[in-house]
């Protein structure tokens, strides 16, 4: 089948999705999901997507994370960070810990235990931020600090993954400038992001506007050519650059993405004052329905497709499958609930839904695994099953929970 038949496909069942979504009330994001592991069991999408439509996928969570990243205020951003390391340190261990002792239990073998613990470690945080957009909490204290407690769980989860890979394989032992040298790149990066926000895009006020030609260049004249046509490319290709600039990093694109839009300002968009169109809120409208309806369900109808039933393996891994994902969804809430009530000073009812919200597993779970399946033979076939219906049973709870916590918020407003 070509690629661009696989597309439509894929772009029909988000309109399928749109509309279950609407009668259920429920968030698009599941039926999405749900949407792709369908029709990747009955045959109509293939089991292993082909590269355009992975690369397609791909740029639709960058486009996602930028666009809430345009949407979430920076000094938000950077107070969430301060209340929120609690949740990323305890909703990381915990875990870990019950993904470690579960796979030492059942498989008996350290190298599993270590990938089955890892694997489990970091929170997708796309997957919550879109179910959040969908109920209209995107922008509370609480998708906040989920926010800002993934972007430290990934950093923690990506030095663990440099670590742990190495010593599993027998490649090598830890060495303290190994350690030293992965945090060293993720506060290099976050320097770097900082410094683009903080000087050099807005060039005419910062010290880059002495610098001779630089200071012309400054975001604000770059989004107003062509009275403001050039906006919507301009802040893709800013999203995308910045994405890639995190990967050359170790982190997800996404990631990037997300804080690229938190370095954008409202006023870089204060420009040509005699037209009637208000360009910030034009090119958020367009961003947003790039992001939220054509591009950006790829990415998660394509990650229910990950999820392929095989009957025989399938009821065997059942059991151990569900017993994880108990563990795991109790510690995982618990864990990252308790830590925002007593380390970030929120309310319970945020609590909880940081604690909801921190469930999904997604892209750092899929590298885990691809490197202990596909690229080294760590784990079996059964474990990597396991885990798959594991982390497509998480994904499934974060709308769900997270729709159902949402009752609970609106009930304290009250």
């Amino acid at each position: 089948m070509h690629d661009i038949a696989l597309l439509a496909i894929i772009w029909a069942s988000v309109f399928v999705a749109s509309y279950l979504a609407h009668k259920t009330r429920l968030t698009p994001v599941l039926w999405y999901l749900f949407c792709g592991a369908l029709l990747v069991n009955i045959g109509i999408l293939p089991q292993i997507m082909p590269v355009f439509i992975v690369d397609f996928a791909e740029l639709g969570i960058i486009i996602i994370m930028f666009a809430l990243g345009f949407e979430e205020s920076t000094s938000n951003f950077i107070k969430g960070i301060k209340r929120s390391w609690g949740i990323a340190l305890f909703g990381a261990l915990v875990p870990f810990a019950v993904g470690y002792f579960f796979a030492d239990v059942v498989w008996q073998d350290t190298n599993t235990s270590l990938f089955v613990g890892l694997a489990m470690t970091a929170t997708a945080v796309s997957l919550t931020m879109v179910s959040l957009k969908s109920e209209g909490l995107n922008n509370t204290p609480a998708a906040t600090g989920i926010m800002t407690s993934a972007v430290l769980d990934d950093i923690a989860s990506l030095a663990l993954v440099a670590i742990l890979v190495p010593i599993a394989i027998g490649e090598t032992s830890v060495s303290v400038f190994g350690i030293f040298f992965i945090l060293g790149k993720a506060i290099a990066f976050f320097i770097i992001v900082t410094f683009l926000g903080a000087w050099l895009f807005p060039t005419s006020n910062g010290f880059a506007a002495r610098i001779p030609f630089l200071g012309k260049l400054n975001l604000r004249s770059v989004l107003s050519m062509a009275k403001g046509e050039y906006t919507v490319l301009s802040l893709l290709l800013i999203a995308v650059l910045v994405g890639l600039l995190a990967h050359e990093f170790g982190f997800h694109p996404a990631v990037g993405a997300y804080m690229a839009g938190l370095i954008i300002q409202k006023e870089y968009f204060d420009f040509h004052q005699n037209d009637e169109r208000d360009h910030y809120k034009h090119a958020r409208e367009i961003i947003d329905n790039v992001a939220f309806s054509w591009i950006g369900p790829v990415f998660f109808v394509a990650l229910g497709s990950k999820l392929i039933f095989e009957a025989s393996l399938f009821l065997s891994v059942l059991p151990y499958a569900l017993i994880l994902f108990i563990g795991l969804f109790v510690g995982q809430v618990l864990s990252a609930a308790l830590a925002a009530r007593y380390t970030g000073n929120f309310d319970w009812p945020s609590s909880w839904m940081i604690g909801f919200g921190m469930l999904g597993r997604a892209e750092l779970a899929f590298v885990v695994l691809d490197i202990a399946y596909v690229q080294y033979n760590i784990i079996s076939m059964e474990v990597f099953y396991t885990l798959m219906l594991v982390t497509f049973l998480l994904n499934l709870s974060v709308p769900l929970c997270i729709h159902w916590q949402k009752k609970n918020l609106k009930m304290e407003s009250e």
